[in-house]
């Protein structure tokens, strides 16, 4: 018998007998006993070194081949290598890695801002605005309307060039996905206005010099003109897959009224969530948030531990009659470009 199928068998079987107030308590308990909350240092240490470690010999590679166009086919594999890198420095926000809040910080600033130029500080005050209510439309800045939107009501109040987005987004949301690394590091940068002056200081000296050491490593290694390409490469398949990874996870999921009544927090996490079906390497290549739904019940549990928890959670669900959201790789991202075809569909009618 499997470990997840161990945990399973040994969870609550059923608490329809609870008040909807209290269908997490089980459940949070069960995951308690079985200690799938308890950190995984060790791991995440090995983690982090293989990361850096391959970060190392790529950097090495683009000096050895930086004089041949051949360079530009270590830009995927530095793309891969940085996503991973972003999945630590989310894990770490998190609290996922160590108890300790500043070596949490530490690790975060590292990972976020000196090795992707991607602002820690504000990356963890939009996720955790994400994570107290997602897919709220006046309290989740993942659903606020922008480049693109998630409701009739957003799409409806569009006009000139956006109307324009809006209403073919779901054939755009791949391309402007190229976009998104880029794009991330220029919040990073406009957020230091919000910053209290001590933390603008110390997160402004890591983007920049992860901006001087990004560029200053292209120019070293090759040429201006492999240079340029190797960074459009580089920053395209990064956005691409961190907007990969990033899509499954609520879109075309259910979203709370504003003014309707206020969900718990078992509802509030699940029904909102899309869990993604796979194997060992969807849950590399999508870094654990296929896991969408245990990851949100418990933003600090180890990555390692929500395929354990999985089971336990669909269980409990099944338990008090709860909805339990999965679809495959490929059928994740059907259901939010039909989500977003329909959205901008009032649009194309007119």
């Amino acid at each position: 018998m499997s470990q997840a199928a161990a945990v399973a068998e040994r969870s609550p079987t059923s608490t329809r007998g609870q008040s909807a107030g209290s269908d997490f308590a089980p459940l949070l308990r069960s995951v308690k006993e079985h200690g799938l909350l308890n950190r995984r240092t060790g791991w995440y240490a090995r983690m982090i070194a293989i990361n850096a470690g391959v970060l190392t010999a790529v950097g090495i590679g683009m000096f050895l081949l930086g004089t041949s166009w051949w360079v530009l086919l270590l830009a995927p594999v530095l793309s891969v290598l940085c996503a991973r890198t972003a999945f630590i420095g989310h894990d770490a926000g998190h609290s996922q890695i160590t108890a300790d809040r500043s070596a949490s910080r530490a690790i975060g600033l590292v990972h976020g801002n000196l090795l992707l130029g991607m602002s820690s500080a504000w990356w963890n005050d939009k996720h955790n605005r994400h994570h107290a209510n997602p897919n709220h439309i006046d309290k989740d800045p993942d659903v606020a309307a922008n480049v693109l939107v998630w409701t009739s009501r957003q799409a409806k109040l569009r006009s000139g060039f956006r109307r324009w987005l809006t209403r073919n987004q779901s054939w755009l949301f791949f391309p402007l996905t190229l976009l998104q690394g880029v794009a991330m590091k220029i919040y990073g940068f406009q957020d230091l206005r919000r910053q209290a002056p001590r933390e603008r200081v110390v997160e402004g000296l890591l983007l920049v010099a992860h901006l001087v050491g990004y560029v200053t490593l292209l120019l070293a290694a090759m040429p201006l003109s492999h240079a340029i390409a190797f960074a459009t490469v580089h920053q395209a398949l990064f956005g691409l897959h961190l907007g990969l990874a990033f899509a499954p996870n609520h879109k075309g999921m259910e979203m709370p009224d504003p003014n309707g009544e206020r969900w718990g927090h078992l509802r509030r996490q699940v029904l909102t969530s899309r869990n993604v079906r796979g194997g060992p390497m969807t849950d590399w290549f999508l870094g654990g948030l296929n896991y969408q739904i245990e990851h949100h019940l418990f933003p600090s549990m180890p990555r390692p531990h929500l395929r354990l928890a999985q089971p336990v959670v669909r269980a409990h669900c099944a338990a008090v009659g709860m909805s339990y959201a999965e679809a495959g790789f490929v059928d994740s991202y059907r259901q939010v470009l039909r989500h977003m075809y329909e959205v901008g569909e009032p649009l194309r009618v007119e």
